[in-house]
Parts: C-alpha cells; sequence; structure tokens
C-alpha cells in the first residue's frame, strides 16, 4: 500500500473535520443527510458503489431563493491500494458517514453568527470519490470494483437540487474547503450553466489553493501525486478546456488551481493561509523529505522552527502569494482573504469564520470579508503580514497525539 497517501489522506481529513470537533455543542444545527436516489441512472457512485448524498437546509425570508453549496473536503486518493482503503471509510462511501452534519460558520443559520448567509439555502455535497469531484473512470479485474465517479456524482446532487429550489436561484455561492476547495477552482465556470442567467453567480475556495510546489528536497512530490490522481481517475477530460490546450505537455497541471485561476470567468473568492497547515506538512515538507524527523518540532509548533527552518516557511508564503499575484493586480471582480494562520480550513468553524476572538486581516474577519465581496460591498483583497505578526490567529495545529484522540473518536 502506499503509506504515504494513506497517511495524507487521513491527516487532510482530520484537519477538515477539526472545525466540528472543537465547535461548541451549544447552538448546534444538526442536519440530514439526503440519498441522491436516482444517482444510478446517471453512472453516479461513491467508490464503493453506495449512493452519493447531500445535507440541505432550507432558506427562509429574504434569503429564500439563495443557495450556497459547500463541497466537502478530505484528501484524494492516488493508487488502487489506497483507493480501496477510502472505499471502506466515510470518505469513499456513505454506508459510513455520519448521517447528521453540523452546520456551522459558513453554515450557520444564526445571523449573529453568520450574517449575510444565515438565510439561505445551504447544502453541504459530501464527498466520496477521492478526486476533488472530478473524475469519471471505473475500475475492476475481476475481484475489486472502484468508481472514480466525481464528475457524475456533482451533476446528480445538482440535478436533484434543481427542482428543489436550485433552478430559480437568485443568487448563488458555490464554496469548499480543502478538496472541497480546489473543487470550487474545477466546477465554478460549470456551475453557471445550471441557474438561470440572471442570477448572480460566484466561487469560494476556503483551503483550496494548493501549489505546485517543490519539497524541502527539491522534488515534486506533490505534483507526482497529483499527476496519478489525474490518470487513474479519469480527471483529464474534465478539467478546463482552455487550461489543458495551454499546458498540452503537462495537462495535469491544471488540477492546481494558480494554473487554472485565470480560466475562470465568475468573480472567486479565495481564502486561504499562507502557512496553510496542509501544504506545510504534505507538500512542503512531506514525510519522504524529512525521513530523519528534522521537522517534526517545528510542525508541531511554529514557534519550534529554527531560523532556517522559518526562512523556508516564509519562502513558501512568497511563492503562494506571488502565484495570486496577477488575480491580485487584476481581477476587478475578485476577492482574497491571505492570513498568516497555521490553519487549514477557516469557513467552516465557527472560531474562525466569525465570532469575538476570530482572526483578522485588516481589522476585518474572514466572513466580513467574504461578505463585503460578494455583496459588492467594497473591495476586499486582503493579505496579512507574515508570520509572526498576527496576534489574532488561532493556529490550529493538532498534536500527533490529538490526531490519533480524533480519528478514533470522529
Amino acid at each position: 500500500m502506499n503509506a504515504n497517501a494513506v497517511l495524507v489522506a487521513i491527516t487532510l481529513a482530520l484537519l477538515t473535520c477539526l472545525p466540528r470537533c472543537i465547535y461548541s455543542a451549544e447552538r448546534r444545527l444538526l442536519v440530514n443527510m439526503t440519498l441522491v436516489r436516482n444517482a444510478p441512472a446517471l453512472g453516479a457512485f461513491c467508490l464503493d458503489g453506495s449512493l452519493p448524498a447531500y445535507h440541505l437546509h432550507r432558506g427562509f425570508g429574504a434569503g429564500a431563493r439563495n443557495w450556497l453549496l459547500q463541497f466537502e473536503g478530505g484528501g484524494w486518493c492516488n493508487d488502487i491500494e489506497s483507493c480501496l482503503e477510502r472505499a471502506k471509510s466515510r470518505r469513499g462511501s456513505t454506508r459510513y458517514m455520519t448521517k447528521w452534519e453540523v452546520f456551522s460558520g459558513i453554515l450557520s443559520n444564526n445571523a449573529s453568527l453568520n450574517p449575510d448567509f444565515y438565510n439561505w439555502n445551504r447544502v453541504k455535497l459530501r464527498y466520496c470519490d477521492g478526486a476533488s469531484f472530478a473524475g469519471d473512470a471505473v475500475f475492476k479485474n475481476g475481484t475489486s470494483l472502484l468508481y472514480f465517479r466525481g464528475q457524475k456524482i456533482w451533476e446528480a446532487i445538482i440535478l436533484d437540487l434543481l427542482p428543489k429550489g436550485l433552478g430559480q436561484a437568485r443568487k448563488a455561492l458555490l464554496s469548499g474547503c480543502s478538496a472541497g476547495g480546489l473543487a470550487s477552482f474545477l466546477h465554478c465556470n460549470n456551475f453557471t450553466k445550471y441557474l438561470p442567467s440572471n442570477a448572480s453567480v460566484k466561487c469560494l475556495s476556503d483551503a483550496g489553493f494548493f501549489l505546485d510546489e517543490r519539497d524541502i528536497t527539491s522534488n515534486h512530490t506533490m505534483r507526482y501525486f497529483v499527476k496519478d490522481v489525474v490518470s487513474l481517475q479519469g480527471v483529464k477530460k474534465n478539467l478546463d478546456e482552455n487550461c489543458t490546450a495551454s499546458s498540452l505537455d503537462f495537462p495535469e497541471l491544471c488540477f492546481f488551481p494558480q494554473y487554472a485561476l485565470k480560466f475562470i470567468t465568475i468573480p472567486f473568492f479565495i481564502l486561504n493561509s499562507a502557512y496553510d497547515v496542509y501544504q506545510f506538512h504534505h507538500i512542503l515538507v512531506p514525510s519522504s523529505a524529512d525521513p530523519h524527523g528534522h521537522w517534526n518540532r517545528c510542525k508541531l509548533n511554529p514557534a519550534a522552527c529554527n531560523p532556517e527552518q522559518l526562512n523556508t516557511l516564509q519562502e513558501f508564503r512568497r511563492d503562494m502569494i506571488v502565484a495570486m499575484g496577477l488575480f491580485y493586480k487584476y481581477s476587478r471582480r475578485g476577492g482574497l482573504f491571505i492570513n498568516s494562520c497555521f490553519a487549514h480550513c477557516q469557513s467552516e468553524s465557527q472560531d474562525t469564520w466569525f465570532s469575538a476572538d476570530s482572526p483578522r486581516v485588516h481589522n476585518k474577519t474572514i466572513a466580513e470579508a467574504v461578505g463585503d465581496w460578494y455583496f459588492s460591498r467594497r473591495i476586499t483583497k486582503e493579505i496579512d503580514c507574515p508570520y509572526p505578526c498576527d496576534t489574532t490567529c488561532h493556529n490550529l495545529i493538532p498534536s500527533t497525539q490529538a490526531l490519533v484522540q480524533d480519528l478514533r473518536s470522529y
């Protein structure tokens, strides 16, 4: 088995679940699962052949005809062994998923906790394919069967929601966290095709701006991983055609947002940490690049990083900002919130989305920045100063012990 791929998937899953794990039990909104019963007619299945699913909480009042769709995150699988393992978990099968999901942060129905989107129809799309809702292939060898049908799952869920009111939407926001944030990049242009021509449609990615970056040993660990995902799961045909045409030698690069972004024609908001924990641990310093664990203390606590390690992290931040440079400078309808917190996914956690002690950039919370951008109240392109200047951060770096405990209890 590809141990690194399994570790990547588990760690990313835990990081994306962390907001749910730490969210207060008070005021919790629990939303039931809806299975897409007609999905088989479209060939839409989770990895193990189970039905895809979503959670819908209805909007009300002035928001009754507005829709927010949130892609769930949770890593990827890049070979048959890791995908077979994934198919036996909640990341590859609705059979193992919780049937009730907590809606908090951007999904909250409380005006004091989610002032701009609390009364919208809010949907969480469950993630069970392993390729950011973008694959379209099947693997079978006589003993094993895997459905790489992320693209079909996306289409099946949308078609199920259209008669429930999505087809008459006035406003819509397609968002997602982590691998789901990457899905927002991949499906943003396509999303508008399902909606009324006069609808206001925008997209948001939270912790989905995964960099095509060399690791500390100068290897393209993430690029090769992505190439395997794209090849195995039949993703290439679902990537932006204009992007792949401009990258004929390496079409799989269009899976990376930094290459796909310029081909997105819909207003887009990028929410990301410049020191994203997942990218720090698995793109910049994967275990294969640090076999002796010289970075272990730094990974668990940025205050423990030595000067050389801090310099490497500052270079990573610089590369991320450079990758967004043209978008920052020329996109008139785009938005940015790039903070310097060691975190991963900040829109689904109430603590980081909108609360008294939420992270701020230029005294603005994430919820305020996203709302100002979506409703065109003011230009929102916020980039934080380098670590360690931001004292508002929630540095969500779980310890190894905490990760194991979370895994056992989740």
